[in-house]
């Protein structure tokens, strides 16, 4: 005699719709209590919106691909904290777009890198990861220090990220493109990093 498991299993028509179901109801309860949770939409104290200079240092980030190799997540244990600093927490991504949280770690996690090595540091680095780091796998990244920073839509993209919930006033709209003059792309990808994490490190 067949039960009514036994149809469902034989219709797949109605097994989708009911797996489609199921799944929006647990996404919804797990992902909606979030909204609500000031921890999660509220920045730490002493967080700022990413200035021109770092925010065209975070768009070459994601366009080479650094996140693939480097999480900024770092998970509430022992053997985490101790190596990289205090685990992340919601508020302080809360002006990113996309968030660069992530598992994957070819390369360390770059949640705390902020203040961690000279400028000069990271242009080596940059450059020829194995001048500072023998064992590195990393590929260098030459070419940014003679790519002049993009400018030209730089005010556009703190418009949007001010929709997003960035508070970018309108005189740092206008001035973002002077904040760029002179500046390469591995100005401002250090300018990203040298400001990671930064602000639980001011709050401990």
């Amino acid at each position: 005699m067949a039960t009514g498991h036994d149809k469902i299993e034989k219709n797949i028509g109605l097994m989708i719709v009911l797996i489609l179901a199921v799944v929006s109801i647990g996404g919804l309860v797990e992902i909606v209590p979030l909204f609500f949770q000031q921890t999660t939409t509220e920045p730490v104290a002493g967080l700022k919106p990413y200035s021109a200079l770092r925010l065209a240092g975070r768009d070459v980030y994601v366009r080479e691909g650094c996140y693939l190799c480097h999480s900024q997540m770092i998970r509430p244990f022992r053997a985490e904290t101790e190596r990289y600093g205090h685990y992340s927490v919601a508020g302080e991504f809360v002006y990113d777009h996309p968030f660069q949280w992530g598992s994957k770690r070819t390369g360390p996690d770059l949640a705390r890198v902020g203040g961690r090595y000279s400028d000069e540091w990271h242009r080596v680095h940059l450059n020829n990861p194995r001048d500072v780091v023998p064992e590195s796998i990393m590929p260098g990244y030459p070419w940014l220090a003679e790519t002049p920073a993009d400018a030209k839509d730089i005010s556009r993209k703190m418009e949007v990220m001010r929709l997003l919930g960035s508070p970018y006033t309108d005189e740092q709209i206008a001035n973002a493109p002077k904040e760029l003059e002179g500046k390469t792309e591995q100005d401002a990808l250090i300018a990203y990093l040298q400001g990671l994490g930064t602000a639980i490190k001011t709050r401990r």
